[in-house]
């Protein structure tokens, strides 16, 4: 049961494989909708204030940037690099743009493509942290060095001199 929970996903099946993956980003996206407000524009504190307030909460991020690195390093360990990636950081910045794009502001107020973009950096950066790190656990340590990008798999060919 360890070997099937935690054993290198290119050695699985391929309807397990991608089950996997499908359920990573699916949590990947349900953290995002469970710690964070689906409408993330600030707001007066009271009608008429000047002073606004956000509804993002520190224990929402803290939550949702917990349970993406988990997940990063599970599928770190799991699969090949650009998975996590793909996976667990992808989903919510999709989210996030579409949050974000749903509510049009005027133009000289729309400042979240700003936000947006360092968001999906900041999400992008740690998962590839949680990943590299997790790949250091990882029992095949002599294939880690030659593994492609995408796949996770060395090549069977010579190399051509």
């Amino acid at each position: 049961m360890t070997e099937k929970l935690l054993g290198p996903l290119r050695t699985r099946p391929w309807p397990e494989r991608w089950l996997t993956r499908v359920l990573g980003a699916a949590l990947s996206g349900a953290a995002y909708l469970l710690c964070l407000p689906w409408d993330l524009r600030n707001r007066p504190e009271a009608p008429g204030s000047l002073t606004e307030t956000t509804p993002v909460t520190v224990r929402g991020v803290v939550l949702l940037g917990g349970a993406l690195l988990l997940l990063a390093a599970y599928f770190g360990r799991r699969d090949a690099l650009a998975w996590p990636l793909l996976l667990v950081a992808a989903p919510p910045t999709v989210l996030m743009y579409v949050s974000f794009h749903a509510h049009p502001e005027p133009p000289d107020a729309a400042v979240w493509p700003l936000a947006w973009a360092s968001f999906t950096l900041v999400v992008a950066a740690g998962v590839l942290v949680a990943t590299a790190v997790a790949r250091q656990f990882r029992p095949d340590l002599e294939e880690r060095a030659d593994a492609p990008f995408l796949t996770g798999r060395r090549s069977t060919a010579s190399p051509s001199r």
